[in-house]
């Protein structure tokens, strides 16, 4: 490109001087007696090289243009698998929609960096060095005068830079927020309109919007005046040279050809500094966006995968906490100094009021989160020596609240097993009680349901997440309130089969129902991140203690603690 871009004005040197100012080609074999065959040869040699810079620049932009994109998709493999890996306790700290906004909108950065800045940047000092070399032989003086725009042209880089930046990264934080406040509507829908709150959540996302818009006007507005600046300080530049050049043409130390070549090196020469000058401008608005990519790629991750495997034969399912303490901000403890053998096999029950620490205790198990103290053992192992993988292959979860994502029933069964055979997937819903009301759907197992389950009631979410977690068959079992959105009946069925299901499993069951607790081996009760009392469901009733005054509390103070045995 840059040698086309080089010989574009030969061909019409060579009509000024050779037809029109009737001088000799004596490299050419051709005298002056054949202005119409220079003529001819001249245009077709024009055409010919606009045809050559036609065919390297469609080729250049399609290379540039995918190279960009698979910079991108690298960018976006990275930052995705990335946030996959970290822990829970980065993204209750992060807003969805921010995220996103760095996933889906941040690393098309990469592409305008190399598209608008190292791609071009190297074009145009290429093309540089070339036309310096031409018109150093044609005018080393109209050169020097050329060149001396540079320093204005690198004062506005200078002057510009810090503003464009500034302006840039408040206009990517607002984009972002955005999609923050439109993520956190769309995913409270519900709640929106039931408590009538559209207009003022129309306001946030316009105020939102307008800050948005309100920043990027601002970026755009700067970078539009510095380029003005550049375009001045250019056209003087060009006047300048214009003027001496033509004195030079007029005391006879160029040709007019040679002045002509020398203009419009001229504006070419500028251009690549243009484009250098220019592109400094729109790069620090990319260099912002990849900046908040590499921002998350720099966290930390801080769970640090092991290297120890289960065995084929999978986990005995012997868990055990060591003076275990965690806390999401130090001054707030969530869990103090726990510690709970559990044998192989046992069904656990963990109750106590909301907020004590139910969730956090059995979420240390799968490592969404590690101890901040003492240590979590599976088989006698810490957990943090295990595979994250290999880990939570051993444990199936039913979690809250109930995740349904938008693809067929089967495949939400059969999310942790997706190689299972339908009748597996069939017999895990029977089991779970939600076969029937599965068979009733248009599609049956293959009907596609709606974003978060909308189209299902929640009872039937909660099911189905049941049934997934039946599928998985794993050794180890946690049900975080796996009846809390069902009525009595359907809990009574859900129960029944879950008995089925824990069977030679260790279980952990998290129950504010306490009537679904009474089956356990052992029944834990947490009160301000301690353990105050554990035992089976008969003994914590006869001690008469905290748990018996949960139980009485739910179920009526006139009910007799005897008849709850």
């Amino acid at each position: 490109m840059s040698g086309c871009e080089l010989l574009k004005p030969w061909p019409l040197k060579i009509i000024i001087d050779n037809v029109l100012g009737g001088k000799a080609l004596p490299w050419a074999g051709l005298s002056e007696y054949q202005p119409q065959t220079v003529l001819i040869l001249a245009s077709v040699g024009l055409v010919i090289i606009y045809l050559i810079l036609g065919g390297i620049t469609l080729l250049n932009n399609y290379t540039t243009i995918k190279i960009g994109q698979n910079m991108v998709n690298d960018m976006r493999r990275d930052i995705y698998g990335h946030l996959q890996r970290l822990s829970l306790a980065f993204h209750g700290r992060r807003q969805v929609g921010d995220l996103m906004y760095r996933v889906t909108a941040d690393t098309y950065a990469i592409q305008s960096l190399t598209m608008n800045g190292v791609f071009p940047i190297a074009t145009a000092l290429v093309l540089l060095g070339g036309m310096f070399f031409v018109m150093l032989r044609i005018d080393w003086q109209l050169t020097l005068l050329s060149l001396a725009v540079c320093p204005a042209l690198f004062g506005s880089i200078a002057l510009m830079s810090k503003r464009i930046t500034s302006a840039a990264t408040l206009a990517r934080q607002q984009e972002s927020e955005v999609y923050s406040v439109v993520q956190r509507a769309m995913s409270a829908i519900r709640i929106i309109q039931a408590f009538t709150k559209e207009e003022e959540e129309h306001r946030k996302f316009m105020a939102a919007s307008d800050l948005s818009l309100g920043a990027s006007l601002r970026l755009y507005t700067l970078q539009t005046f510095y380029s003005g600046i550049v375009n001045v300080v250019m056209a003087i530049g060009t006047a300048f040279v214009v003027w001496v050049g033509a004195q030079h043409v007029m005391s006879g130390q160029i040709t007019v050809g040679e002045i002509v070549i020398f203009t419009t090196y001229l504006a070419s020469l500028y251009g690549p500094i243009n484009t250098i000058s220019q592109t400094w401008g729109l790069l620090q608005g990319a260099k912002v966006g990849v900046e908040r990519v590499f921002e998350i790629l720099d966290v930390e991750r801080d769970l640090k995968d092991g290297n120890v495997v289960f065995p084929a034969s999978g986990t005995r399912g012997e868990v055990t906490w060591e003076n275990v303490s965690f806390y999401y901000a130090a001054e707030q403890p969530v869990l103090k100094d726990v510690n709970l053998h559990v044998k192989p096999g046992q069904k656990i029950a963990i109750v106590g009021p909301t907020g004590v620490g139910k969730s956090t205790l059995v979420s240390l198990i799968p490592r969404f989160y590690d101890a901040r103290a003492g240590r979590v053992l599976i088989d006698g192992t810490d957990v943090r020596e295990f595979e994250l993988k290999s880990l939570r292959g051993q444990i199936s979860m039913v979690l809250q609240p109930p995740l349904v994502f938008p693809i067929s029933v089967r495949e939400n069964i059969a999310y942790g097993r997706p190689q299972a055979r339908i009748e597996e997937v069939i017999a895990a819903a029977k089991l779970a009680r939600i076969h029937d009301s599965i068979d009733r759907l248009p599609q049956k197992y293959e009907t596609v349901v709606g974003e978060q389950g909308a189209t299902l009631s929640e009872g039937e979410r909660q099911r189905i997440t049941i049934a997934r977690a039946i599928l998985r068959d794993a050794p180890i079992l946690i049900l975080d309130e796996p009846t809390s959105s069902v009525d009595a009946e359907t809990e009574a069925m859900i129960m029944e089969g879950l008995d089925q299901l824990t069977t030679g499993r260790t279980t952990f069951i998290i129950a504010h129902r306490l009537s679904t607790v009474r089956k356990a081996d052992l029944i834990i009760v947490l009160r301000n991140g301690e353990i105050v009392e554990k035992g089976s469901f008969s003994e914590l009733i006869a001690a008469r203690s905290y748990f018996a005054s949960l139980y009485t509390s739910q179920f009526g103070l006139d009910e007799p603690l005897s008849a709850a045995k």
